[in-house]
């Protein structure tokens, strides 16, 4: 038992490490002028970087908010098509599931090259081209076949016998979904939830190809520095992109936690 107990002990240290230290090296690299090898540390230290950003808030600012929304509304939209998608492929048998179930998870293998060349020809003729409906729309592809595989897996271990027996007692559809569904379902709806919302958050080639430059994401921004081997901006930036991030997950997190965990409680009373 204790050797079983220091086991996940380092596990948990090792997993600690592994996400720990690479933020760790970006900070570092964020402040870093010069790193030649061999040197172990760093040559020179400098706020080039961080100078860049804070006299270009502006820009940086609209690049993340533009990213904010389109990644919100891509991940509330595919979570709308992926539930219910999801249930299906679970518990109903259908003609033709098989081929459902390959054209869902068909952007996994399809290049996203050849997704958003042939989306944005359509989007042309829609007039959605240049716009953030657009982007949202081609954002949702990639994000789809997450959602739906692990919502369908977290419905599988639910089961349907709590859905069952609330039809049996007359509740609708609307309470079941507000009231079983997503209560039972919340840890798979917030991991895939947050999958989609780093997926559409990532995104670089198909928001600029669909965008066209017009709308500029905050990967548009970073990309350049990155590609160009400029290590302090591209860290800088990193860094941002990260705590960005981690900052609307933990908020959602509480906040759909909160929600439901009062809903619960006022159920109960």
């Amino acid at each position: 038992m204790h050797k079983r107990f220091l086991g996940c002990r380092l596990i948990l240290w090792l997993t600690v490490i592994a996400i720990v230290l690479p933020i760790f090296i970006l900070i570092v690299w964020s402040f870093t002028n010069n790193y030649m090898w061999p040197n172990i540390f760093p040559s020179s230290y400098g706020l080039r970087g961080w100078k860049y950003v804070f006299q270009n808030s502006n820009r940086v600012l609209n690049a993340l908010r533009n990213s904010f929304i389109i990644s919100m509304f891509t991940t509330v939209i595919t979570l709308i098509i992926s539930i219910p998608c999801a249930r299906a492929l679970a518990f109903e048998e259908f003609k033709g599931k098989k081929l459902v179930e390959v054209l869902v998870l068909s952007p996994l293998v399809i290049p996203s090259v050849s997704i958003g060349m042939g989306l944005n020809i359509q989007f042309i003729k829609l007039g959605l081209a240049r716009t953030f409906t657009g982007i949202v729309l081609v954002s949702i592809v990639p994000c789809i076949p997450y959602a739906v595989r692990m919502i369908e897996e977290v419905f599988r271990i639910v089961g349907q016998e709590h859905f069952k027996q609330a039809k049996v007692l007359g509740a609708d559809n609307i309470y079941i979904f507000k009231k079983i569904v997503v209560p039972l379902l919340l840890p798979g709806i917030l991991s895939s939830g947050m999958m989609c919302y780093i997926i559409s958050f990532s995104q670089y080639f198909l928001a600029y190809l669909i965008g066209g430059g017009k709308i500029i994401t905050f990967t548009m921004e970073m990309f350049p520095f990155i590609q160009s081997g400029d290590r302090m901006m591209g860290s800088v930036y990193g860094i941002i992109f990260i705590f960005s991030t981690m900052f609307f997950l933990i908020a959602m997190e509480l906040i759909i936690k909160y929600f439901y965990k009062k809903e619960i409680e006022d159920y109960y009373v």
